[in-house]
């Protein structure tokens, strides 16, 4: 069994984890004007090195977290790992905002 290393929990045996495959691949900006043929490489072609690869995995049976993994096809060995960082700045402000004003709405509410 693989031993994988979450970034967030440690140590874990294989099947608490779900890969998502290749990891880098850059969806294509507009989409709406792909061929049936590019969109469908997009989704479906995939490099499958021997050797040194870049995936993608899920901690599905812990912290649900998505991370990267540098990992050897051949030997299965785990050189490294990489998490993701936050896409969007304004996403996490807009998050921050929203949640600001449910506690003022809270402290207003013990207030009264």
């Amino acid at each position: 069994m693989l031993l994988i290393e979450c970034p967030w929990c440690g140590p874990r045996a294989e099947t608490e984890f779900s890969c998502g495959g290749e990891a880098d691949i850059a969806r294509p900006l507009d989409t709406d004007k792909l061929t049936d043929k590019e969109w469908g490489d997009y989704l479906f072609m995939r490099k499958n090195p021997r050797g040194v690869h870049r995936e993608q995995w899920m901690h599905t049976q812990g912290c649900r977290r998505w991370f990267k993994a540098q990992r050897d096809t051949v030997s299965y060995e785990i050189q490294g790992y990489e998490t993701f960082e936050r896409p969007l700045l304004a996403v996490d402000s807009a998050e921050a905002n929203t949640q600001s004003t449910a506690q003022n709405k809270a402290q207003e509410g013990k207030a009264s």
